[in-house]
């Protein structure tokens, strides 16, 4: 049996790992998921917290991380290495010290996303398909109903998780770290990472390695099936 401790992304909650971590149970596993904060002063560093506590209660886990939670994810291994054995990003990665979710897009994206920002409140609402699509990122597998269901679920994210950054220790060479690769390639990713770009540059490192799961930009709900059956390979002690 092993331990996954599961980390959404912006915009959802817990129960967009329902189908992967029923999956991973019913192979035996022992899974939580975990509730990020969205209440209007969260931060990254209080998502940081939000994994920390989750940590603590279950054990040598392999930690997963979707998304905007990749960072977070990053940070808390750093700060609980004997609680991980695993460190896995889905279609994400970890972000250098104090680097916020909003830079890691270009001019223009910031500028959009803070214009929604402050249009809403300090909150930004899950975009549309097509603002996705302007911002680069795939929803590639989930059909018009799926993809309705998801932004009616869908959490406002507040500015402080998106505007600010974590505070990031000294990654352990140790640790083993998967990019499951979704919405780019592992050609993509080792070409930025050999041009130096910040966001892929640490995954140049012997502890890291690539595997494609071929969908869009949330393959739990995508691909929930094929998913669980890859982390449950991640996992295997063998």
């Amino acid at each position: 049996m092993t331990t996954y401790v599961l980390v959404p992304g912006f915009w959802l909650g817990a129960w967009a790992w329902d189908a992967v971590a029923a999956d991973l149970r019913a192979a035996g596993h022992e899974v939580y998921a975990v509730e990020l904060g969205h209440e209007p002063d969260a931060t990254a560093e209080s998502h940081v917290d939000d994994v920390l506590q989750v940590l603590e209660k279950a054990g040598p886990a392999v930690l997963v991380g979707h998304s905007g939670g990749g960072p977070v994810c990053a940070a808390a291994a750093e700060r609980a290495r004997e609680r991980v054995r695993r460190l896995v990003f889905v279609d994400t990665g970890p972000l250098p010290d104090g680097v916020a979710q909003v830079d890691f897009n270009p001019p223009e994206g910031q500028a959009w996303i803070r214009a929604r920002l402050a249009e809403h409140g300090g909150v930004q609402p899950m975009p549309t398909r097509a603002e996705f699509a302007q911002l680069g990122t795939s929803t590639a597998g989930l059909d018009d109903e799926a993809f309705a269901d998801l932004r009616a679920r869908a959490l406002a994210e507040p500015a402080g998780v998106i505007l600010t950054g974590v505070r990031r220790g000294a990654p352990d060479p140790t640790l083993p770290k998967t990019v499951v690769a979704c919405s780019f390639t592992e050609d993509r990713a080792r070409q930025l990472i050999a041009a130096g770009v910040p966001a892929f540059a640490e995954m140049a490192g012997p502890d890291w390695s690539f595997t494609e799961l071929p969908t869009g930009h949330w393959p739990m709900l995508s691909e929930p099936a094929a998913l669980a059956r890859l982390l449950g390979r991640l996992g295997d002690p063998a």
